[in-house]
Parts: structure tokens; C-alpha cells; sequence
């Protein structure tokens, strides 16, 4: 039954979401949508960028499932470009509201998260202290989100797969190389 009130609190954030921006929702505008009352609300998230981190996390390990390996992570990258894509008018209500920031978090513990599994996966057999895994996957987890943010602010009109493809080949061999970099017996 818990997932079923907040998935149904999550329906009425999307439906109130393609009407206004974010930070002109309230709670209670979200529990007269959903026919329930705040108590219920506060039971299940603490505010509301509780319930759209929720959301973002529900519905994102769905799209990433299975996709953080070296040959899959472009499948993994398109899927998140599709989520938003497919999401559109709710992720740019976001992207234009003072809560900015938890879009921002969310694409980024997305990216990282397929990135790191990419780069273990590579790592295997090498000696490379985690400090220096975590450093790669967060560099092009930045340029990632840089790419997602552009695309989202620039309307979402290039075709998420040309991105993606041109991302593949900008980047082909890149990570080896900077394993092979950091490499604990080649770094004095």
C-alpha cells in the first residue's frame, strides 16, 4: 500500500507539474490532487524534493538497469536522455524552478553510477587506488551532466542518440587510457 500512495503522490506531482513550476506547487495543492491529506504526504517524504528525488530514483533504476558495463553504457546514457525526453515538460518545470539542484544531483548520481561500474568493469586486474577510479568517473560524469543541462536548456531539440554517438566517439578509449595512467605501479 506504501507504494501505491506514493506512486499516486508522484502522479499528482507530474500532473501539477506540467501546469506550473515547480516552486509554485505546495504540499497541499499535491495532497488535494491526490484526494489525501497532508499527514499521509509527510508519512511517506519529508518535503517536496523528497518525493521528487523519490521519483527520480524509482523511475531511473528502471531505465538503467543492466546498462553499466563498457559495452551497454551507451544504452544506459540514451535511456536517461530518453527519461528526460519522455519527461519533458515536468524536467524543464524543474530545470527552470529554484530547486534546480536536485535535477542536477539526480543526473549526476545516475551518471556516476553507470560510469563507476563501467570503470570497475575496465579496472579489473589493475592496481588502481579507488581515489583515482572515483576521479575519472566524476570528470566525465561531469561532462555528462554538462551535455544533459545544454540539451535541456537549449529545448530538447537535437536527437538524444546523435549525442550520445558523437559522446562515443569523442571519449573511445579514453578511460583505458586514464587507468592505465593512474596505475598504482606507474605513479610515483
Amino acid at each position: 500500500m506504501s507504494q501505491t500512495t506514493k506512486k499516486a503522490l508522484v502522479a499528482s506531482l507530474k500532473k501539477l507539474l506540467v501546469l506550473k513550476p515547480l516552486d509554485k506547487i505546495t504540499v497541499v495543492d499535491i495532497v488535494e490532487d491526490c484526494e489525501v491529506n497532508r499527514q499521509t504526504f509527510y508519512y511517506h517524504f519529508q518535503d517536496i524534493y523528497d518525493l521528487i528525488e523519490w521519483m527520480f530514483l524509482s523511475e531511473s533504476t528502471k531505465a538503467l538497469d543492466g546498462n553499466k558495463t563498457y559495452d551497454t553504457w551507451q544504452v544506459g546514457f540514451l535511456q536517461i536522455f530518453e527519461y528526460v525526453e519522455h519527461n519533458k515538460t515536468l524536467v524543464t518545470n524543474i530545470y527552470h524552478s529554484i530547486s534546480r539542484t536536485h535535477l542536477e544531483r539526480f543526473l549526476g548520481n545516475e551518471t556516476y553510477s553507470l560510469l563507476i561500474g563501467v570503470i570497475n568493469e575496465m579496472a579489473k586486474g589493475m592496481s588502481i587506488r579507488d581515489e583515482y577510479k572515483n576521479f575519472i568517473a566524476n570528470f566525465y560524469k561531469f561532462a555528462f551532466v554538462g551535455l544533459m543541462l545544454d540539451w535541456i536548456e537549449s529545448g530538447m531539440k537535437e536527437e538524444p542518440a546523435l549525442i550520445i554517438e558523437r559522446l562515443s566517439i569523442l571519449i573511445h578509449g579514453d578511460i583505458l587510457k586514464a587507468l592505465n595512467i593512474y596505475r598504482t605501479d606507474s605513479i610515483n
